[in-house]
Formats: C-alpha cells, structure tokens, sequence
C-alpha cells in the first residue's frame, strides 16, 4: 500500500501513574524464587526491562484511551467536529458489547456525526488503526481519524503472579508465563487527516503487511473470571517473529526502495533487548538508529510501538526530513510496517 496525502497531525501519549520495578515484580515471586532456587535480578538481566507502569486499580481501557485521545485534541489545531471516525485499537477492552470505542467517543464528546469502531489483534492493533485510518483518508471515504489505545497490563501481571505462586510448579512449567511478567500499561492516540488540512505534517508513506498464522499458537491469552491469562512459547514465538520480519522487511523494501541504509530512526514494537538485538541483526539494520522505550515501559501491547513513536517526538529526536520506519509485529502471528517522513 502506498499512501500520497495521510499525515499525522499529531501525536500523544499518556502514562500510567504506578511505577513497578522488575525488582518489585521478583519481590512479590519471593517464595518462588526461593523454592526454585532462582537469582534476584534475573528478569531484568533476561530482558532489559527495569520497570513498566501500570493504571490505578479500577482503569478501564476505554478510561486510558479517552485520557490519549483528550492530549490528542489538546495538540490539535482541527476542531474535534470534523473528526470522522476514532477507533479504539487495544488488546484490552471494557466489554464484548458495546465496542469500547463507544464508551471514549462519548466521553470526548465527539460528534453525532463521527464513527466510531474497535479494531483489535494483538500488539499490532494500532499499526492497523493506523492503516486502516490512511486507506480511508486516500480513498475520499473520510478526511480525518482519530487512532487510540489504552492498555491495561496489571490483571494479566497479578493473575500471572498469583500462578507462579503456586507451589506445585516446577522451573519447566514457569516458561510460558514469563512473558506476562515483561508487561506494563499506558495509552496513545494519533490524529490522521488529508495532508492539506494540516500542511508539513509527518506524512504516511507506504505500508505492507505478511503473516505466519502456522504459528497462531504460540502466543495466546484469554479471560480468566475477573483477570486475565496468557502463556507463550517465548523461544519458538522469537524464532517465528524474527523470521516473519525478515520476510516482510522485503516485501517493504520491494514497496519504498528502501534499503537498510534508508531510515534515519527505527521504531520497533517494544518486547525486550533480546528481540531488539535479534531483529535488528536478522534485518541489517544499524542499531545506533533504534528508539526504545522498553527499558522503562516494558511491553505494553498495541501501546508500545506508537508511543515509543511519540516519545522520540517530544524528546526531539526526530527532524524535518527525517525518515523513520515503524516495524511492528503481534501474536497470530501478523506484522506490519509502515514508512513515515517529518
């Protein structure tokens, strides 16, 4: 897909007031630790990862994406009137029924006028948002959209710890909720519209998409009464991506003319520095071009590739002229990437 007149008009992000540390985290696993005989220290060394954040107790992620979607409207220069349709684009939401992007178009106070819809899969949710909001825009169905996602990781970590804490299990069958332990929450939104409506905006290249769904498997999370459960095969999953990745990172070569050489920044999806080191090798890329965010956010789903996108915003890191490619990737497996200038 090749875009001519999508910009992001603005970008913005909100974080969650509670910091947890890794060392918070293995602190609640004590009796774990202790039974299995497991070294403090081990999850972050194993990912990088030295805190995340999470909502206070009660946050729906309709509530976290409404609270993104008012620092969008307060970065805008178009009147929330003449947005067409905002959807809500997270692995979490407040119910089946309605979408959840009906409880944050009438907490913004959106139009009559204005559509609204979920779109979810995974972690790559708002890379989709994204697209589907540029296909719409190039078409002349609509000439602005407003992209959120509020995540909120803290039932999966609770529930996760409370798993752990079982004393029947054994180091083999503590693999497939590590995972769990990496995630954190937080809430972004993007405005898109036609690039004459907001002229020297970041504009929206191409995109192109592939997927692997013979490894639909190998990452997989459902409700659990009030929480929620998730396991991964975290070795065949990182095997599976990065493979998935490389073939995709062609596709979107053949699509831009861009080589490895090409982008000025790399904004990835945010899982830990083992997959960041593995991907950008597996893809040639230069790693002295990576912005992450992982480090202090930890995986916060759909959440974590465009706020990692709007932090390097606002710390400056991006300039006019400036290429940057978004590599996104989620369970299922299905990945994205998109090509942005400043």
């Amino acid at each position: 897909m090749k875009f001519s007149k999508t910009v992001i008009e603005s970008i913005a992000h909100v974080l969650p007031p509670n910091v947890w540390t890794s060392e918070r985290v293995e602190d609640e696993l004590s009796p774990l630790y202790e039974r299995l005989k497991l070294p403090k220290g081990r999850l972050e060394l194993m990912t990088g990862i030295r805190e995340r954040r999470f909502w206070n107790p009660g946050t729906t992620p309709s509530q976290a994406s409404t609270l993104a979607g008012k620092a969008v409207l307060e970065k805008t220069r178009l009147p929330k009137e003449k947005i067409d349709w905002v959807f809500h684009c997270a692995v979490c939401r407040d119910r089946l029924e309605p979408a959840t992007a009906a409880y944050v178009h009438g907490a913004l106070g959106l139009s009559a006028r204005t559509g609204f819809f979920d779109i979810s899969n995974a972690c790559l949710g708002f890379m989709n948002g994204l697209v589907t909001a540029a296909s719409m825009i190039e078409s002349g169905q609509i000439d602005t959209a407003l992209v959120l996602s509020g995540e909120n990781g803290f039932p999966l970590v609770e529930h996760t710890i409370k798993q752990l804490l079982d004393p029947s299990l054994s180091r083999n069958a503590i693999k497939p909720f590590f995972a769990n332990l990496t995630i954190g929450s937080g809430a972004v939104g993007a405005l898109l519209c036609r690039e004459d409506l907001s002229p020297g905006s970041p504009k929206l290249l191409a995109a192109c998409a592939r997927t692997d769904t013979a490894s639909n498997s190998l990452c997989e999370g459902n409700s659990s009464g009030d929480a929620l459960d998730m396991r991964t095969d975290s070795e065949a999953l990182l095997e599976a991506g990065i493979a998935l990745a490389r073939a995709t990172w062609g596709d979107f070569s053949a699509q831009t003319s861009w080589t490895p050489a090409t982008p000025d920044h790399v904004i990835c999806h945010q899982v830990g520095r083992r997959h960041q080191l593995r991907l950008y090798e597996a893809l040639g890329l230069d790693i002295a071009k990576d912005f992450s965010t992982f480090e202090t956010m930890g995986n916060v789903g759909s959440v974590s590739l465009p706020l990692t996108l709007s932090t390097a915003i606002e710390a400056g890191a991006l300039k006019p002229g400036d290429k940057a490619a978004l590599l996104g990737i989620g369970s299922g497996l299905s990945c994205q990437m998109a090509a942005l200038q400043f």
